[in-house]
């Protein structure tokens, strides 16, 4: 069974990151997310953090924990270079691949533009799409 940590509530504008037992704001965005966003826990991704997990269905609360047996899909992208995929759970509601597909261009984007503001350098991100691994009504 997983366990997934809420780390940004759905339409939340500022994206956070759980630090010990804290979340910590990491960065502002432009367009609120349209999920809540959060982990697995006790995974470990190519970017060396807990794997990512998107979570659709209603807004949950920051340290929210779900626990699952599968995941519904994965969201395919790469961060400053590195693999960086997103674990898509399903848990009630709507669940539109174009719409979320819009909101990953628009992600990625802005990930550049944080990059070269921030950075002075241009980051190579890029949203590859989305594997529905489970059918969802």
């Amino acid at each position: 069974m997983m366990k997934i940590i809420i780390e940004t509530p759905k339409y939340s504008f500022f994206k956070y990151h759980r630090i010990g037992k804290e979340f910590k704001k990491v960065f502002f965005s432009p367009i609120p997310t349209i999920f809540n966003y959060g982990f697995i826990e006790g995974t470990k991704g190519l970017d060396g953090m807990e794997e990512d997990a998107v979570v659709l269905g209603p807004r949950l609360d920051q340290g929210c924990v779900i626990e699952r047996d599968r995941v519904d899909g994965v969201v395919r992208f790469v961060d400053d270079g590195v693999r960086d995929d997103k674990q898509l759970i399903h848990l009630s509601g709507t669940c539109s691949i174009p719409v979320l597909s819009i909101y990953f261009r628009m992600y990625t984007f802005y990930k550049i533009l944080l990059y070269l503001v921030l950075e002075g350098r241009v980051a190579r991100c890029r949203f590859e799409g989305i594997e529905m691994l489970v059918l969802t009504s």
